[in-house]
């Protein structure tokens, strides 16, 4: 699989590079996020939080937790503990922020950390959840393994993700939209003139779809499934680590 980096010009390693962009663009993160989206991203958060929900998991790792938005809507699960770590200092001083705010830093804690290499012991966690994240992965079947390694036996995986819409002409109306119109308002507000080339490059190169389920599955997840989401723009994933 391809590697796509942000900063074609920089001899810097994948994760070095998001890192990078997502400290140039966290104060405008979250404003981004719902005015490109037209707010959607909010009902697909909802959603598979919505789905995790029957799972009842007390202890959640929120992998590339950003600045804690699907942390946050976690806490409707009602858990004893959220962890969410990300690579990017600049959106997790945004998250703590923006936790405190609403009283939540006894149960949600947010830390720097690498999705290839936790800090975790094996078993720790009922449920791992990654919004908009596995995308940005170095590599990332090691993600994955880590994943895994830290779940419970049983424990859950959630992953929200772009994908692509394959029907017209949604699909053409939509892909001149993410690829024409999104980057220019992205680098116009956030003035940052990489991060938003990068992800629909991203989107692109990405292994979505079943294409996705088949890796999860290669790597001893069970139980794996992938829920398309408004026509496919997004897709949920969830597997489960054996018992």
């Amino acid at each position: 699989m391809e590697t796509v980096v942000p900063y074609k010009d920089q001899h810097l390693r994948k994760k070095e590079q998001v890192a990078k962009m997502f400290n140039n663009i966290a104060h405008k993160y979250d404003f981004l996020n719902r005015f490109l989206s037209m707010g959607i991203d909010v009902y697909w958060r909802k959603k598979a939080i919505t789905l995790l929900k029957p799972h009842n998991p007390k202890v959640i790792l929120d992998i590339a937790t950003g600045t804690g938005d699907f942390a946050l809507e976690a806490m409707r699960l009602k858990p004893q503990k959220i962890v969410g770590v990300d690579i990017s200092l600049g959106m997790i001083e945004h998250g703590i922020k923006k936790i405190q705010k609403k009283h939540l830093e006894n149960i949600i804690e947010l830390r720097l950390g690498d999705s290839e290499k936790l800090d975790f012991q094996d078993n720790t966690f009922d449920a791992v959840t990654v919004s908009f994240g596995v995308r940005n992965f170095e590599n990332l079947k090691q993600g994955l393994k880590e994943i895994k390694r830290v779940l419970k036996p049983n424990g859950t995986l959630v992953v929200l993700e772009f994908s692509q819409p394959e029907s017209s002409p949604f699909k053409e109306i939509y892909n001149f939209y993410f690829m024409n119109i999104l980057p220019k308002f992205g680098k116009a507000i956030s003035k940052d003139s990489a991060a938003y080339d990068y992800l629909p490059e991203s989107v692109q190169h990405f292994p979505y779809g079943q294409a996705f389920v088949k890796i999860l599955n290669e790597l001893g997840f069970q139980n794996t499934q992938c829920r398309p989401l408004t026509f496919g723009i997004s897709s949920i994933y969830m597997a489960q680590k054996p018992l």
